[in-house]
């Protein structure tokens, strides 16, 4: 088992003041998941539990910090890896009552390392690798490498008493079935369906974190279904359960419910953002508030914005930042968009850009995508789609002046009025469409005083000449536009 040099050192100095010393956590669950599974996982929190107090610790390490009542002392090991310039130093303790299901009434010091390890949350999390000298001996009171082998998530000890400790640890469940692709033990399932209500005892900020965990794992859906199974869906986003049951029209084969979490399984698998997953989930949520009708033909008319608003309120009271939540609410508002590779207009590609932002439009694409796969109707929108982004990119070209465009030009129509003293007419167009046809071909002519002088010259020519010019300049134009159009389309294989 690698375990870093910075670790060993710390436990090592430890030894040497005849301290015992392991390692605790995760780090020894992911150690030991990826010893005998095919799941990898790289510890990044190195803990160290000892028998050594806290003032014991800061006089083996002076640089080290102590600033809470948890008998965790921070250890500064000069480590250049981020993980590792500090490691947590936790003197072996157990915990009394937790009278406010978050936090216990008082800290008490242990005498063993089982008496430690019988606090924590699952089997997975409850074991221990001692280290002395060259010896390394796991010590797992609660069988938590059986539990890894049988791909069990399993509470520590007896259910109800940890969940009754910590209500997170409700979601913490789940959240771990959903990294590793485990099952709940059926007991401790149990105890999360009989427990639901204690997670109303914690903060909104740690019910947000633990969530945004579960939407970011690899089986975010399976965790949406077991937040509903257990019920602890109704304390989070008791929105989302509305859309149970709720049959659709001709469009979709699922209901809105298997629907969104559909969508949601599908933005996990192409690994998209937390904004495109949080979005897949909820862009229908709006559906069950704006139902007309029964059957193949009912209609759900504005359910975007009624679903717009209802994200709103979930992401504010979730304590979401105001970046995150904007960008969501704006994904789930402009889903609906319509394309059409015959109808829609640039000028409608104009008016989306700007309502969702052209930052945002590569996921409002997402978003479209998770949704119709969704449906269970997928018809030919993969196509659909990559049309629609290359004409996104086609008109953002134009907006952003990356085509070649007589505005390029260091001079314009007024300045070879002025150059020439004459009307304005149709000789002034001929002229610049010639010059621009010159400088794309070597744009270090494009200087002011180069592109007077030629106006100069062009216009000895005769209108007949002038006219040839214009024509062979224009058709380059347009072959050049058209190349960069095809570019554009083989980047999204659209013909």
């Amino acid at each position: 088992m690698q375990i870093p040099l910075e670790t060993l050192e710390i436990i090592k100095k430890l030894n040497q003041a005849n301290f015992d010393a392991y390692i605790v956590g995760g780090c020894v669950r992911d150690l030991i998941i990826s010893k005998i599974k095919e799941l990898k996982r790289n510890p990044k929190d190195w803990d160290i539990a000892t028998n050594a107090k806290p003032e014991q610790i800061q006089k083996l390490f002076p640089d080290s910090v102590y600033e809470n009542e948890f008998g965790t002392v921070l250890v500064k090991t000069g480590s250049e890896s981020p993980d590792l310039k500090i490691i947590e130093v936790t003197t072996l303790r157990k915990e009394g009552k937790y009278s406010d299901k978050r936090h216990p009434d008082k800290i008490e010091f242990a005498k063993t390392i089982e008496e430690d390890l019988g606090r924590r949350d699952f089997t997975i999390n409850a074991m221990t690798i001692k280290i002395k000298d060259s010896e390394r001996t796991l010590i797992d009171p609660f069988d938590g490498q059986k539990d890894i082998e049988n791909k069990l998530i399993r509470a520590a000890g007896d259910a109800k008493k940890r969940f009754s400790e910590d209500g997170l640890r409700l979601m913490r469940a789940i959240r771990f079935a959903c990294e590793l692709n485990f099952q709940i033990e059926s007991q401790t399932l149990e105890a999360i369906k009989n427990n639901a209500s204690l997670l109303s005892f914690i903060s909104k900020e740690r019910v947000r974190d633990e969530l945004i965990k579960i939407i970011n794992s690899s089986e975010a859906a399976k965790g949406i279904l077991l937040l509903q199974e257990t019920g602890l869906l109704k304390q989070i986003i008791p929105e989302l359960e509305k859309s149970i049951g709720v049959t659709q029209n001709k469009h979709h084969i699922y209901t809105v419910w298997e629907h969104l979490w559909r969508s949601l399984e599908y933005a996990c698998a192409k690994k998209y953002s937390l904004e495109v997953r949080l979005a897949s989930l909820f862009h229908d949520i709006g559906k069950p508030y704006t139902k007309k009708g029964e059957g193949i033909d009912s209609t759900f008319y504005n359910h975007e914005w009624q679903g717009a608003k209802i994200t709103a309120r979930i992401l504010s009271r979730l304590k979401f930042s105001n970046d995150k939540s904007e960008k969501i609410v704006k994904l789930v508002r402009c889903h609906g968009f319509v394309y059409d590779t015959e109808i829609t207009t640039d000028a409608a590609i104009r008016r989306l850009l700007v309502k969702i932002g052209k930052e945002n439009i590569q996921e409002l694409a997402q978003v479209r995508e998770a949704d119709r796969i969704g449906s269970g109707c997928p018809k030919a929108l993969p196509f659909r789609l990559r049309h629609f982004l290359f004409r996104v990119e086609k008109v953002l070209q134009e907006l952003e002046g990356q085509q070649p465009s007589l505005k390029i030009l260091k001079i314009n129509g007024n300045d070879v009025i002025k150059i020439l003293k004459i009307e304005p007419s149709s000789k002034i167009g001929a002229i610049l469409n010639i010059l621009l046809e010159e400088i794309l071909d070597d744009p270090k002519k494009n200087t002011k005083e180069y592109l007077e002088k030629k106006v100069k010259e062009l216009n000895q020519l005769s209108e007949n000449e002038l006219n040839k010019k214009q024509k062979i300049a224009q058709e380059k134009y347009e072959n050049l536009l058209k190349e960069a159009e095809e570019e554009i389309k083989k980047k999204y294989y659209v013909n």
